[in-house]
């Protein structure tokens, strides 16, 4: 599982450094350019580390770190990346929910340093897959739609862990049926596989009757459709 790092600046050339650096050593990188854009951003893609600018349009760095605290996202760590270097500055940063601080002008090699070494401290708390809004937390044993909680059984969530495993991938009954259940009546476990996608489309399909995410593939079994 790639971890997902946000990267929230108005400064293109810099934003698009970052993601330079960010994705040459492996990291998922998603960005914004204000910090009204990037509450869309975030809860679609449920990074695990944000790198974040104070001086941003429509709403400020100290506003959106706040709201992503108010959001309960706890094990989401915050860089925040300033011109501001006084201490009192880096204070206050730390107080409202930053994990790290790191001033301008950086080095790249530098801020990748910080990233890594928060994610040391941080990262087996984020562990997840994410697509279009869904995300599931195997450790945490969590599902959220657009940062809203997902109640799911234990079934319907290994379920949903091994379809998010295998996205565009057809998985036939008896595939799942053998991962999931293997040492029950597979006559029995056919309609049981069944009711349980059901219940899951009435949790994460926008219209269960017409799913997107989790697709019938007539006489073949089941698809996890990513686009």
């Amino acid at each position: 599982m790639k971890q997902t790092i946000l990267v929230v600046e108005d400064d293109q050339m810099i934003r698009n450094l970052i993601t330079i650096y960010l994705k040459g050593v492996g990291y998922e990188v998603v960005e914004a350019a204000d910090g009204e854009s990037a509450k869309a951003v975030f809860l679609e893609h449920h990074p695990c580390l944000v790198i974040l600018d104070l001086m941003l349009p429509k709403l400020s760095g100290e506003e959106f770190c706040k709201w992503i605290r108010d959001q309960e996202r706890n094990e989401v760590s915050i860089i925040m990346l300033s011109a501001k270097a006084r201490t009192e500055d880096k204070i206050t940063g730390l107080k409202i929910g930053a994990d790290d601080y790191v001033t301008k002008p950086f080095d790249p090699e530098e801020l990748l340093a910080h990233v890594e070494a928060v994610l040391r401290r941080t990262g087996q708390f984020c562990q997840k897959i994410t697509y279009n809004g869904l995300c599931i937390k195997p450790r945490k044993v969590e599902v959220l739609l657009f940062d809203q909680q997902i109640i799911v059984t234990k079934h319907e969530f290994n379920l949903l862990y091994h379809f998010m495993e295998n996205p565009n991938v057809v998985i036939s009954r008896e595939d799942l049926i053998q991962q999931l259940y293997p040492y029950v009546d597979k006559t029995v476990m056919d309609r049981t596989i069944d009711a349980h996608i059901k219940k899951l489309r009435a949790k994460i399909e926008s219209d269960p009757s017409m799913p997107e995410r989790i697709q019938t593939v007539r006489g073949m079994g089941y698809k996890f459709v990513v686009e």
